[in-house]
C-alpha cells in the first residue's frame, strides 16, 4: 500500500532553495538533487514507517547523496513532508513546523 504525499508549502520552498544552489556550484547538480529527494518520497510512500521516529510521531528520511533531512509525519489517509533541509541545520527550524 502507498500513501500520497503531501508536500508542505515551506518544504516546497526548502527543495527550490536547496536545488538552486546546487545548480549554481554545478550545471545539473540541483536536478540531481531534487531527483534523490523525489526517490525518498516515493520511498517513504511505499514504506512509510521505514524510518525511525525521531519527535512526537515526526521521522526523518535520509535522501542518498546528499547532506539533506526528510521530516515528514504519517497521518491517516497521507504522508506530511514537512521540511527538506540541511543536516547540520538546528532542529528547531524543523520542530516549529509540526
Amino acid at each position: 500500500m502507498s500513501l500520497p504525499v503531501i508536500v508542505r508549502d515551506e518544504a516546497e520552498a526548502d527543495i527550490a532553495e536547496a536545488a538552486i544552489w546546487y545548480e549554481r556550484r554545478c550545471v545539473g547538480l540541483g536536478a540531481e538533487f531534487v531527483r534523490s529527494i523525489d526517490a525518498c518520497f516515493s520511498l517513504i510512500a511505499r514504506q512509510p514507517e521505514i524510518f525511525s521516529v525521531v519527535h512526537r510521531q515526526t521521522r526523518m528520511g535520509l535522501p542518498r547523496k546528499f547532506p539533506y533531512l526528510v521530516i515528514y509525519r504519517v497521518l491517516p489517509d497521507f504522508i506530511s513532508i514537512v521540511a527538506v533541509m540541511h543536516g547540520n541545520r538546528h532542529p528547531k527550524r524543523w520542530k516549529s513546523r509540526v
